[in-house]
């Protein structure tokens, strides 16, 4: 007769201890997606407030006018949001070439999101565009890129 056969198994303790580990480790997993989900965030804001920027640059540039050295500013709904921008509009030193700095932020004052600066020249026909890339070259007795002498 027995009357005490050994226990094969964990202890108490063992399985607190695996239990200690397993709820440490799933907490450190938990805040990195945490930061992860963040950051995915933050990437996404910065990235719709550069379209942002960019597209008030580039509306500035189809108006395919001289652009006025001021500032302005204003909202626009985008991805179901609102965002604030302003633009600035300065001269460079260069004939008929404007720098725009247009920075995007929430509105209400909240930080800025994205600063994004861009250069509108002077406004020309549609389909010139090209048109001081395009000059006949001026005679030099080089070949120009097709062959030809100048």
């Amino acid at each position: 007769m027995r009357c005490f056969a050994k226990a094969n198994g964990f202890t108490l303790i063992e399985v607190l201890i695996a239990l200690a580990v397993i709820g440490i480790s799933l907490a450190a997993v938990g805040g990195e997606m945490v930061q992860m989900l963040n950051t995915a965030n933050k990437m996404q804001t910065q990235t719709y407030a550069s379209w942002i920027a960019h597209n008030k640059i580039t509306e500035m540039r189809l108006a395919n006018v001289v652009p006025d050295v001021s500032a302005s500013s204003g909202e626009v709904s985008f991805a179901q949001q609102e965002w604030a921008w302003r633009a600035v509009v300065s001269e460079t030193g260069v004939e008929n070439l404007y720098r725009v700095d247009v920075t995007v932020s929430f509105p209400g004052g909240d930080p800025l999101l994205r600063p994004v600066t861009g250069f509108i020249g002077e406004p020309v026909p549609p389909g010139q565009s090209n048109r001081s890339w395009n000059r006949a070259p001026e005679s030099s007795g080089e070949p120009d890129p097709a062959g030809e002498r100048r």
